[in-house]
């Protein structure tokens, strides 16, 4: 049975209801976050409780629960759950129908976890770029996901992995649900963390990764010829950590296999997890 936490209560997943004036179902009023636990230890919780607090404070939503409440919640969704992905989302809440905010409506929150099962350690990808007719707040991580699952569509029905988003000043952006980066000549490209990306947190730990390993990043716009003329390209997220692409468009990047520099991330980020949620706990057991 799959438990769900729903407005302060446990209960199991099917018996989950919620006002059809919620609204997250009639507006998109609303923001999400993914998690994910190693063998039931959540990588970067805090980060990205944080960044769930500021989405909140965007949409002028108050976090509907303390934050110790929050984890204790999570800590229990994983209950018998190694690998796993842990969902939560909070909505304006319940009102009846009106574009303005309702002045007195309650914080809708809901948290569950899924079993999840890593990619083997070289899968690889192939991207499509399409227009990224986005809102001009993706640093924003609404519910309001229709244009990501449009697009991830069209890559899927072309054969690929996932989307690479391109603004029409060819500026290359991010994916659906990915960051992007790219390499050239030794030295790591990506987009500036502004409106026009989401921040991911495991965008983050490769930027922190990158600085370890002493490898020079540049944070700057950068085309789809830039892709197509890298040395490496690879997408990171929550649930792929780094995934390494093969082709965009068609188009072999590279020598068309994992490089050597998206390698070198994809090993630190291991060890990463390694050493924050199973060595520092040795230590101080």
């Amino acid at each position: 049975m799959t438990e769900l936490y729903l407005n302060g209560e446990f209960l199991p997943l099917e018996d989950g209801r919620i006002s059809v004036e919620d609204r997250g179902f009639q507006f998109g009023d609303g923001v999400y976050e993914v998690l994910r636990s190693y063998q039931g230890k959540i990588f970067r919780l805090s980060e990205h409780l944080d960044r769930l607090e500021r989405s909140l404070a965007f949409l002028q939503v108050p976090l509907p629960e303390p934050r110790e409440r929050l984890v204790a919640a999570c800590q229990r969704l994983l209950s018998g759950l190694g690998n796993a992905t842990i969902y939560l989302q909070v909505t304006r809440g319940a009102a009846p129908r009106a574009h303005a905010f309702p002045a007195d409506a309650r914080p809708t929150f809901l948290a569950y976890a899924r079993p999840f099962r890593p990619d083997p350690a070289d899968r690889t990808w192939t991207l499509l770029s399409l227009t990224d007719d986005r809102w001009a707040h993706c640093d924003v991580k609404t519910i309001c996901l229709l244009p990501n699952a449009l697009a991830k569509q069209k890559a899927v029905q072309a054969g690929c992995d996932e989307a690479l988003f391109v603004r029409e000043d060819g500026t290359v952006t991010e994916g659906c649900t990915t960051n992007a980066f790219l390499a050239r000549g030794g030295m790591l490209w990506t987009h500036p963390a502004n409106h026009r990306i989401l921040h991911g947190i495991t965008r983050a730990v490769v930027l922190e990764l990158a600085r370890a390993l002493r490898i020079p990043v540049l944070e700057r716009m950068f085309t789809l010829r830039d892709v197509y003329e890298a040395d490496e390209c690879f997408m990171t997220g929550t649930g792929i950590q780094a995934m390494a692409v093969l082709a965009v468009d068609g188009r072999r990047i590279g020598e068309g296999t994992m490089g050597p520099l998206t390698r070198r991330i994809c090993n630190a980020f291991d060890d990463l997890v390694r050493r924050e949620l199973f060595l520092r706990e040795a230590a101080r057991a």
